[in-house]
C-alpha cells in the first residue's frame, strides 16, 4: 500500500518523518484507564465529552503554544475536559513522548497518545492509555490493532471514509474516530461525521476529530451521535481552561 498517495505535501512529509523514527527497545506493558468510562462519566455528569488535545503546533494552524504541556493538561483537565490527547510527533507538531510521559503523571484522566504509528515497535516509545492508529497509513491495520491490545493500550481508529470506517470495523476496533479533515486537501467538513457515524454498531465508542470551534459545531457532532469530541486548536487558542469549559458546556 502506498499509504501517501493523494495525500497533501505536508501529510507526504509527516509520513516520511514517521517511517525514519525508530521504535522502542522494550515490549510495553501498560495498565490503561478506560477511555470510553471517562467518556460516559462526563455524559452522565452533563458534560460534552471531551478529549482536549495538548498541541504546541501544526501544518494546519497558524503560530505556536509554547506553554508547559503540563500546564496546557492541567488547564484542560481543569476546565472539565473528560481526557486528554498528548502529541509526540516531534517534527511537524512539536510534541514529544517525554511531554506525554510527564503529562500522564501529572493527571488522573485517560491520555491519548496522537502520532503517525506505522510499525508495532514504535508503540513501545512511551506509556499511554489509549494510542491513535490512523487506518489509511497502516498497512496491516488488525495486526496492530491486537499489538497495542497486547500491550493493554486501548487502540482509537481513525477514518475517513466509508472504506476505512468498514477496514477498521473489521479489525476489531472498539473505538473510531472519525475525521473531518480530508488530509489529501486538508479540507475540514463536519458532514463527515454525521454521513459515517450511522454506519457504525451501538457498540462502538465515536470520536468526532478536526474542525470542531465552537459550541454550536460540539452540539452538532453531538446530535450526530459522537460519544466524543477530540479538540486541539480551539482550545489552544487563548485561555485554555475557559476555551474547554465553553464547549464542555455546549448545549445539544
Amino acid at each position: 500500500m502506498n499509504a501517501s498517495e493523494g495525500v497533501a505535501p505536508a501529510i507526504e512529509s509527516i509520513l516520511a518523518a514517521a517511517d525514519e523514527r525508530g521504535g522502542g527497545d522494550r515490549r510495553l506493558s501498560v495498565a490503561a484507564r478506560s477511555l470510553p468510562a471517562a467518556l460516559a462519566a462526563a455524559e452522565e455528569d452533563g458534560r460534552v465529552p471531551i478529549i482536549g488535545e495538548v498541541k504546541p503546533t501544526s501544518p494546519t494552524t497558524d503560530g505556536r503554544r509554547d506553554d508547559d504541556p503540563v500546564e496546557l493538561a492541567e488547564a484542560l483537565v481543569d476546565g472539565g475536559a473528560a481526557a486528554l490527547s498528548v502529541l509526540t510527533e516531534p517534527d511537524h507538531f512539536g510534541g514529544s513522548p517525554d511531554a506525554l510521559r510527564r503529562v500522564r503523571e501529572r493527571v488522573s484522566v485517560p491520555v491519548l497518545r496522537k502520532d503517525f504509528i506505522r510499525r508495532e515497535d514504535q508503540l513501545d516509545i512511551v506509556e499511554a492509555d489509549a494510542v491513535l492508529l490512523i487506518a489509511r497509513f497502516v498497512d496491516d491495520l488488525s495486526g496492530l490493532v491486537t499489538a497495542a491490545r497486547e500491550r493493554g493500550f486501548q487502540p482509537l481508529v481513525e477514518v475517513h471514509t466509508r472504506g476505512e470506517l468498514d477496514d477498521a470495523l473489521a479489525a476489531g476496533a472498539e473505538i473510531v474516530g472519525i475525521n473531518n479533515r480530508d488530509l489529501a486537501r486538508l479540507e475540514v467538513s463536519l458532514s463527515t461525521f454525521e454521513e459515517l457515524a450511522p454506519h457504525a454498531p451501538a457498540d462502538v465508542t465515536l470520536v468526532a476529530e478536526s474542525g470542531i470551534a465552537s459550541e454550536e459545531d460540539a452540539a452538532r457532532m453531538r446530535r450526530a451521535g459522537s460519544d466524543g469530541l477530540l479538540v486541539g486548536s480551539a482550545l489552544m487558542d487563548g485561555d485554555v481552561a475557559a476555551n474547554t469549559r465553553r464547549l464542555v458546556g455546549a448545549e445539544r
